[in-house]
């Protein structure tokens, strides 16, 4: 386990350099419209969801109008997304579900969203974190594989370095740490041959010390 001195350090620097991670949701995203993105955003990109929830909302902008859409004609509209068909009857079911349970609503508890159709854990924290201001330490292969290498959080699941991050992360940085760590997950420490040499934090990162 890192020193607390040690974890300050690892934020400090990563905030120099995403600086826009400080506030990164300042203005809070609708809650219906981020819940069905990120429903749609499992096992694909951003930009693929981005191509298809303008038509969708504009098709069908409220929960009550997603509640009574039929799968095949939403499967149509998201045809361009990984496992569109599935994803389809989530969505649907899902916005039902707010309109029956929750008066047309998106609930503000983890436990009551984790409930919906297609919402796992992560799907949960975007929602709250994005939309309610909910300090929170949504989990994808971006951090998951960060938080590893850097040495802050080394664990089987997604769900074990969520609770471990959330253990050594102040609430108040939750937020912008987990937008420190999407980032430095996409621009520099890759999947695949990350860029050390460029990295503000490789004398505090355990992959850099044992590969040198």
């Amino acid at each position: 386990m890192h020193s607390p001195e040690h974890i300050k350090a690892i934020l400090a620097a990563l905030s120099r350099r995403y600086p826009r991670g400080e506030k990164p949701w300042a203005e809070r995203s609708d809650p219906f419209r981020t819940l069905i993105s990120t429903i749609l955003s499992a096992q694909t990109t951003d930009d693929q969801v981005d191509r298809v929830t303008p038509r969708l909302f504009r098709r069908y902008p409220t929960p009550a109008k997603l509640a009574k859409a039929r799968a095949g004609d939403v499967a149509r509209i998201i045809k361009s997304v990984g496992l569109h068909k599935a994803k389809s009857k989530n969505v649907i079911a899902a916005s039902r579900a707010l309109v029956e349970r929750f008066d047309g609503r998106v609930p503000e508890a983890r436990e009551k969203l984790t409930e919906l159709a297609g919402v796992g854990r992560k799907t949960a924290n975007v929602v709250l974190i994005k939309s309610f201001g909910v300090p929170a330490m949504p989990v994808d292969t971006h951090v998951f594989r960060v938080a590893a290498r850097i040495g802050l959080a080394k664990a089987r699941t997604p769900e074990k370095t969520e609770e471990k991050l959330t253990e050594i992360i102040p609430g108040a940085k939750l937020g912008a740490a987990h937008f420190w760590l999407i980032h430095h997950g996409r621009t520099l420490c890759t999947a695949r041959n990350p860029k050390c040499p460029e990295c503000p934090i490789r004398n505090l990162c355990e992959y850099f010390k044992k590969a040198r």
